[in-house]
């Protein structure tokens, strides 16, 4: 059987409480005393009881990890680097899939239910009344990927995707291309509407550039594979902002479907930069979204939550940067 912390008092030759102090986080225990409980608990191979010690402490140390679309393989990366970074905090992540998911409240019912710490949103693309709902629940929450706001209501960590749009369209304009189209993700998705705003605004500075746009049902390898072979029946545009990566390689499969060729025929530029996009295979020029980055701002930040539930929300933002490879003709 394992070792439990009676064992372990008895080992050392002090109290039960001795022992729980010890392993309680911020608790007033004695360097003599730490030492005497530590060397007894590693003879006996002990592990203190995470559950039971959220008793005393009344923090779980768990931390819900909310997402929905499980679909992007972009978001491997990000859960990978989520989970790894929050157990290396001391922390438990609780991964939370909210795919289809309507109704902000069945989700704080269902963490709340698991006396969560905080929660970490993960998404661009749940409305921001799904973080709201946390705060108003009084569950720190940190937003990942959210839309930026110059007065947030709850802290939100990304980038500024009307600047990413601007910049897609900066880079297709000194290409030389005349026709140009943007495929975004979800309509309903803040993430499309700002980088289809940022993209559109800067076209409207060049009325000689036709432009066009439309949507893709999810971002998704399948969605933009759909959209694009759409777009291909109806003289299609020059060159695409694909406003992610998999719908940017969802849109190459069918683009080279029909014998056309990238960049040659059409060209496109991709959104995040995720490791599929550098496969050699693929090759996809992009705009790099500095995910390590947003994912330690978003840790940092949720730990000060712990310590300051009411910390005054902040908005964090990092810079975007274009990957050049090989889907999009030389610059001029």
């Amino acid at each position: 059987m394992a070792a439990t912390l009676k064992d372990v008092a008895e080992r050392a030759g002090v109290s039960r409480s001795a022992v729980s102090r010890t392993f309680t986080d911020g608790a007033s225990v004695s360097k003599n005393m730490r030492s005497k409980v530590e060397k007894a608990a590693k003879e006996l191979g002990y592990s203190p009881n995470a559950l039971a010690s959220s008793l005393t402490t009344g923090r779980t140390k768990l931390i819900g990890l909310v997402s929905n679309n499980f679909h992007n393989p972009i978001f491997l990366e990000v859960f990978d680097l989520f989970t790894q970074g929050l157990q290396e905090r001391g922390l438990r992540p609780l991964l939370v899939n909210l795919t289809n998911e309507t109704d902000p409240e069945n989700s704080v019912r269902m963490l709340r239910q698991y006396s969560v710490d905080g929660v970490i949103v993960a998404s661009s693309t749940l409305p921001p009344r799904f973080s709201r709902a946390f705060r108003d629940a009084g569950v720190p929450v940190v937003n990942s990927f959210g839309r930026y706001s110059s007065a947030p209501e709850v802290h939100v960590v990304g980038v500024d995707n009307v600047e990413c749009g601007k910049m897609a369209a900066i880079e297709l304009l000194e290409r030389g291309y005349k026709s140009v189209g943007f495929l975004g993700g979800p309509e309903t998705a803040t993430s499309t509407q700002d980088r289809l705003r940022g993209f559109g605004a800067e076209l409207a500075k060049h009325p000689d550039i036709s432009f066009s746009h439309s949507f893709a049902q999810d971002y998704t390898f399948v969605a933009g594979r759909q959209e694009m072979q759409r777009l291909l029946r109806n003289n299609p545009a020059e060159a695409y902002f694909c406003g992610d990566d998999i719908l940017s390689i969802g849109a190459l499969s069918a683009v080279q479907d029909t014998g056309l060729k990238v960049p040659q025929d059409i060209g496109l530029i991709g959104f995040n930069d995720m490791e599929m996009a550098g496969w050699e295979n693929i090759s996809l020029t992009t705009i790099r979204q500095p995910i390590q980055e947003i994912i330690n701002a978003s840790l940092e930040l949720i730990l000060a939550m712990l310590d300051d539930p009411n910390r005054h929300p902040e908005a964090r933002l990092f810079p975007c940067a274009v990957v050049e490879r090989s889907t999009l003709r030389p610059r001029l």
